[in-house]
């Protein structure tokens, strides 16, 4: 997947960098009573377009690393730390799957009280931490990958 010659993956990661925390936020903000009905609909349509985000950033890192042959070679340190990478990114993509389909219960169900309102604030808001911790740690282990470690 390209895009006038440059992997499609570098650009579709910094989407999925920017949004899907971005939305882990709004979902935070939105516990608090007063915030929460004016961040309902930006909270469901900020689910949708981060969780395409990420999910194109996975398939486009997929169809980057199968077009290349370098990622193909024997095990390396480097081939290693891309693999790191994948099985963080996949992570990231089941939990961010998770974490929108329960901000979009949220949103459309958008109950005033009781029980689910509680059960739902707390899946919302465990789901936001959750994705906040491993965009963090899957871009690292994708940068450290490219760049490598520095020592210094």
């Amino acid at each position: 997947m390209e895009i006038n010659g440059l992997p499609l993956h570098p650009l579709a990661v910094h989407a999925a960098v920017v949004l899907a925390p971005l939305v882990a936020l709004l979902a935070l903000a939105s516990l608090v009573p007063s915030w929460r009905d004016r961040l309902r609909w930006p909270l469901v349509v900020g689910a949708v377009v981060a969780i395409g985000a990420v999910a194109l950033a996975f398939v486009s890192g997929n169809s980057f690393r199968n077009a290349n042959e370098f990622f193909s070679t024997p095990p390396s340190e480097t081939t290693r730390r891309i693999d790191h990478h994948h099985a963080l990114a996949l992570k990231l993509l089941w939990t961010s799957i998770g974490f929108s389909a329960v901000a979009l219960v949220s949103g459309l169900l958008h109950p005033e009280e009781g029980p689910l309102r509680w059960l739902l604030g707390l899946l919302l808001a465990g789901g936001a931490v959750a994705v906040i911790v491993l965009v963090v740690l899957t871009g690292d282990a994708g940068a450290t990958a490219v760049w490598g470690g520095f020592n210094g």
